[in-house]
């Protein structure tokens, strides 16, 4: 799959070949830059409809994807209240520059994860929301998805199975909450998954955003009904 730098204000690539249905959108950091070539042949591979992935670096990825302020969690770094930057980004800057008139599917791993489901909520943009690990322990998240519906069409979530056995107690509540927020979609009547991967937060971060978006592509508008 053929990709190019788009000129829309940060780093951001487009990856597309023929003439996509959908457009997946991602955030990621420096570190995913190793493996998204990675996540890139394994979305054609399995692929069952056409699309384009656009990712964006986030330099900051503890204010860039927080939608308000929290204090650190782990290490001494607190969260900020830049997601609503980032979202504005997204939709006036970044879509644009694809030049894509078709459905638009945002998804992330971990706290891009979590800025995804977020904005699945703020917004009625997206088609569909592939949020993988996403960090649903974050202070307040689970306020306001109780206190919200969703705008998105439908959302996938997914957990590793030993994410939450970890020292940090905050971090440790991702399990129960991860269970809460879908048992919330439920009733809400939002079409969603929920799905089990083996090993922790780290074990195959690419492999699993890739599944999110294939199970979000093909509910997708004009795909397979889920």
């Amino acid at each position: 799959m053929k990709s190019a730098y788009l000129n829309c204000g940060k780093e951001s690539r487009l990856f597309c070949e023929g003439t996509p249905e959908v457009l997946l959108v991602e955030p990621i950091d420096r570190n995913d830059l190793d493996f998204i070539d990675r996540e890139v042949d394994y979305l054609q591979a399995q692929a069952s409809r056409s699309f384009a992935l656009a990712t964006f670096l986030i330099e900051d990825w503890n204010n860039e994807l927080t939608p308000w302020k929290a204090d650190a969690v782990f290490g001494k770094e607190p969260f900020g209240d830049g997601a609503l930057g980032t979202l504005a980004f997204i939709k006036e800057r970044l879509i644009p520059s694809a030049r894509l008139d078709v459905p638009v599917i945002l998804g992330g791993y971990s706290l891009a994860a979590l800025f995804a489901l977020w904005a699945g909520y703020a917004d009625d943009s997206f088609a569909g929301i592939a949020a993988a690990s996403p960090s649903v322990w974050y202070p307040g998240w689970m306020d306001f998805a109780r206190s919200h519906r969703p705008k998105a069409e439908r959302i996938y979530l997914s957990l590793g199975d030993a994410e939450e056995k970890t020292r940090n107690r905050v971090m440790a509540t991702v399990g129960d909450c991860i269970r809460q927020q879908a048992a919330l979609l439920e009733a809400q009547g939002v079409p969603h998954t929920l799905q089990w991967n083996p090993g922790n937060h780290f074990k195959d971060a690419d492999l699993r955003t890739a599944r999110a978006f294939l199970w979000t592509l093909d509910c997708c508008p004009t795909g397979n009904n889920c």
